[in-house]
């Protein structure tokens, strides 16, 4: 009976190491995976209070409200600070890295959105560190890490092209901020996937738009998602964290 021995080849754990395109491009599904333990399918963005006061009430409003997030807040402040942060870990520029997190962290309006933020981005830094992702561990230590900031290392170490960080980044959200939506509006199945086809069909847009921003252009709110995560702090009823 013959033997069959298949082997695998070793991959560089840091960022100037080569890894293969289509490795880094599994590398980049497993960091954008609903399975990848950071538990961020466990906020709505506000999006809980929303449907609650009549906000949002179908697949229309839905989309409405998701597309307005991708494109005033992620395309003018997560997309641009990801891009600038991947750049500093590619640089291996701390005080830049420490820069654009403290910004980014700045930038959340409501302490609802600053815990998910930080809650996710914590937990992600504890998952490289056991992954023995370098420069992981420190971040691990801290509160104060943004989602993006762990995200854009891995991608770095990973040698994931950053065009495809971007998409990836924005597709993970869009994905999370759906799946809220069929819980909670509620949405058919095929209503989800109708709407994440349309909101995929916005994410060229987005990253155009975040590649054409300087430093002082950045930055966008959304009065009405601010009030939502505010007042879903003290929702009586909650499927979501807050």
């Amino acid at each position: 009976m013959d033997t069959i021995i298949i082997t695998t080849p070793t991959e560089a754990a840091h960022p100037h190491g080569r890894t293969d395109p289509r490795t880094a491009r599994r590398r980049l599904w497993q960091l954008i995976s609903p399975t990848l333990p950071v538990g961020a399918y466990s906020y709505s963005t506000g999006l809980e209070y929303a449907v609650e006061a009549g906000w949002v009430s179908d697949a229309d409003t839905a989309r409405d409200w998701i597309s307005a997030q991708l494109l005033h807040l992620h395309a003018r402040v997560d997309l641009p600070a990801l891009m600038r942060l991947y750049a500093a870990w590619e640089a291996d520029d701390v005080a830049v890295v420490e820069r654009w997190n403290g910004w980014l962290r700045a930038s959340r309006e409501t302490a609802e959105l600053r815990a998910e933020d930080l809650s996710q981005g914590r937990a992600l830094a504890r998952l490289l560190t056991d992954l023995d992702l370098p420069r992981a561990a420190a971040w691990a230590r801290r509160d104060d890490a943004c989602w993006a900031t762990p995200f854009a290392l891995a991608a770095v170490v990973w040698r994931i092209p950053l065009d495809e960080v971007l998409d990836g980044y924005l597709w993970s959200w869009c994905e999370n901020q759906v799946a809220a939506a069929l819980k909670l509006v509620p949405l058919g199945q095929t209503e989800g996937q109708r709407l994440l086809v349309h909101l995929s069909d916005c994410l060229s847009g987005a990253v155009e738009l975040a590649r054409g921003l300087e430093d002082e252009d950045l930055g966008g709110s959304l009065p009405g998602v601010s009030l939502a995560s505010m007042l879903h702090e003290t929702q009586y009823s909650r499927l979501f964290r807050s």
